[in-house]
């Protein structure tokens, strides 16, 4: 028997909280108990996202919360710069597209982040951009974006939105809108809020709340003004994800309880010792700007990643690989939400078998070694 362990950045492994939150018999949404829940997970959302304004939730994929992003505050011909650097970028493009806005997309090649100059010039020629659409971490690459120096570019244009997708990146980082100067982010539930997909979450700022009133692109089912009049009472205006809203109050009660300066840190040292522990055993990143949300890795040129990775399924490690062009030649290692210091060292030590099993003599330890040095030099 082999004990499947997930390392994919999406799903990610469930706490037992969550599994037992779940595991309950469904309740009726139209019902007192039911909004009770309903707004006390609303308040704990506002705590995570440091704010007191709107945080709803959508029964659907985070890719829900991307489209209600476009329909609800920008019209048909808005110009907006998308930030495309992975497969996540790209649905920013195609969601613009296909509601008729007038997209500039910035590609940057995979692993990479924006470059600030170049980034510059397309707004000095563009000064009439609406929105700046970006992912805070692009899951595709393990990579991540600096947001401050985008929400600076965005304030100082007469009326652009920043657009972040930060469901990579929300309950790994602290990730304060009102702070950073973000006016829409959302995330979603499969990944560090440690839940099954199908729930979304948005915010969306004071300077956001007024194109609610001017955009006409159609939407009904992700209308924000219908979920906001809605969700402030504890209801939704159609049927909610009943049982993943109820083990999301659980699993914010295991974010807030454990702190998010903690968390935050957490998420930086697992990021480390995999980063820092594959390294040492030969093995070269993707990323240059490198997310405390998953580690993209490449596999040795005589190696194809993909039957890597079935070869490191067979010892009970299951890891995402690449996507696109990068198909076969990395895999992606998670590490948010429920993860702890011991299971890096496992996946690690799983990695350093598997090569060896492969033909790729690596030193049965070494990574190991340098990880849990990177612990004690960080705890």
């Amino acid at each position: 028997m082999i004990k499947e362990r997930l390392f994919t950045p999406g799903p990610v492994p469930l706490p037992p909280q969550v599994i037992k939150a779940l595991g309950q018999q469904i309740i009726h949404h139209r019902t007192p108990e039911f909004t009770n829940i309903f707004l006390q997970t609303r308040e704990k959302l506002q705590k995570l996202f440091n704010t007191q304004r709107d945080v709803l939730m959508f029964a659907s994929s985070g890719t829900g919360a991307m489209e209600a992003s476009i329909v609800n505050f920008f019209n048909e011909g808005d110009k907006v710069l998308v930030i495309n650097a992975g497969k996540f970028g790209e649905r920013w493009r195609d969601l613009g597209n296909t509601f008729g806005l007038n997209v500039i997309d910035y590609q940057i090649q995979w692993g990479k982040t924006y470059d600030k100059e170049e980034l510059k010039k397309i707004i000095e020629k563009n000064p009439d951009i609406k929105g700046i659409l970006v992912q805070h971490s692009e899951t595709s690459t393990a990579t991540v974006h600096d947001l401050k120096f985008l929400a600076q570019v965005s304030n100082s244009l007469e009326d652009c939105l920043l657009v972040v997708d930060g469901i990579t990146s929300v309950g790994v980082y602290k990730v304060y809108p009102e702070e950073i100067g973000v006016d829409i982010l959302i995330t979603g539930s499969q990944k560090a809020l440690m839940l099954p997909p199908g729930l979304s979450v948005l915010y969306y700022s004071e300077k956001a709340e007024k194109r609610l009133e001017s955009s006409k692109l159609p939407k009904y089912y992700f209308s924000v003004k219908a979920e906001s009049k809605k969700q402030a009472k504890g209801q939704t205006a159609y049927t909610p994800a009943i049982n993943l809203i109820v083990a999301l109050n659980e699993s914010l009660d295991l974010i807030l309880n454990e702190g998010l300066d903690n968390l935050e840190k957490r998420h930086h040292i697992l990021a480390e010792m995999t980063r820092q522990g594959l390294q040492e055993i030969g093995l070269k990143l993707l990323s240059e700007s490198p997310s405390n949300s998953a580690t993209a890795v490449f596999t040795p040129e005589s190696l194809d990643a993909d039957v890597f990775r079935k070869e490191l399924l067979k010892i009970g490690i299951r890891v995402a690989g690449g996507q696109d062009h990068l198909k076969g030649k990395i895999f992606r290692v998670a590490h948010m939400g429920y993860f702890d210091y011991l299971d890096i060292i496992e996946v690690i030590a799983a990695v350093e078998i598997t090569l060896n099993k492969m033909g790729y003599k690596v030193e049965l330890g070494k990574g190991v070694r340098k990880a849990q040095e990177v612990y004690l030099n960080n705890i």
